[in-house]
């Protein structure tokens, strides 16, 4: 599978997740379509959602509820695409969502696998592929970003790292969408800096291909670790995503990390 043909599959991914045609990443121009979760939407998507902007670095698509229509088409008509993921243009949009009960909620960048830009690093330590009849027991905090406990039955393939039979590293990945798999890896405290992250999201990333699927990756931008490891690991960004929520969403998911 080219880069090119994984871009395509990822672009029409986010067409179905937000109601907008393929080809409007395309576009020289922004655009703003109605917001609308497809049927076949990743599985993490949660409604309600106020609207979404997702670039894939020619424009910005909003996909909007008619509440919002109007300050969002007017905000991604105020600034050169890329500047409206940043700050302090941010804070214009966020005011006038409040003032209609919502706020920005999420950010994230998104990488996609090119294999020309990695070699096999090897790890240090023992790997083994693994099935989901292997996860059971590694639904713990020390796995979470390998694995999701409150999604297990889209954890379908993962690689671990073990140290004379113990894990050590892991990295797993959830069939998020029909076409796409998710990546995600954890590493003990104790065994980090040595190469095995990259070393186990590489084998990863290479057996999702090898299962006709599009390996990719998600980070937020402040998560340095993660971005290195996606460089590092032959992971190129290739899309941006900004979503609002109604007000009360985002207060519950503060008070829940706060808890």
């Amino acid at each position: 599978m080219t880069k090119q043909e994984m871009l395509r599959i990822a672009m029409r991914q986010s067409a179905e997740d937000i109601g907008c045609a393929a080809d409007d990443f395309l576009k020289n121009q922004n655009v703003t379509v109605p917001f609308h979760l497809g049927v076949n939407a990743r599985k993490y998507y949660k409604l309600p959602i106020t609207c979404t902007l997702v670039s894939y670095g020619n424009n910005v698509v909003a996909a909007v509820t008619d509440e919002v229509s109007d300050p969002v088409s007017e905000y991604i008509g105020r600034y050169v695409f890329y500047h409206c993921f940043e700050t302090p243009n941010m804070h214009w949009l966020n005011e006038r969502l409040m003032e209609k009960g919502h706020k920005i909620c999420f950010m994230a960048e998104y990488y996609l696998f090119d294999a020309n830009r990695v070699q096999d690093q090897g790890c240090a330590y023992k790997t083994m592929i693994l099935g989901p009849s292997d996860f059971e027991a590694l639904y713990l905090p020390k796995w979470s970003n390998a694995l999701c406990k409150d999604r297990k039955q889209l954890d379908v393939l993962g690689v671990g790292a073990y140290d004379q039979g113990k894990l050590v590293g892991l990295a797993g990945c959830s069939a998020d969408c029909s076409d796409m798999w998710q990546i995600g890896v954890d590493v003990l405290p104790d065994y980090r800096r040595r190469g095995i992250a990259s070393a186990l999201t590489i084998i990863l990333a290479k057996e999702i291909l090898k299962h006709g699927k599009v390996p990719f990756y998600c980070s937020a931008w402040s998560n340095i670790r993660s971005v290195r490891n996606a460089v590092k690991s032959g992971f190129i960004p290739a899309w941006v995503e900004m979503t609002a929520k109604p007000i009360r969403i985002v207060d519950d998911l503060n008070r829940t990390e706060e808890a």
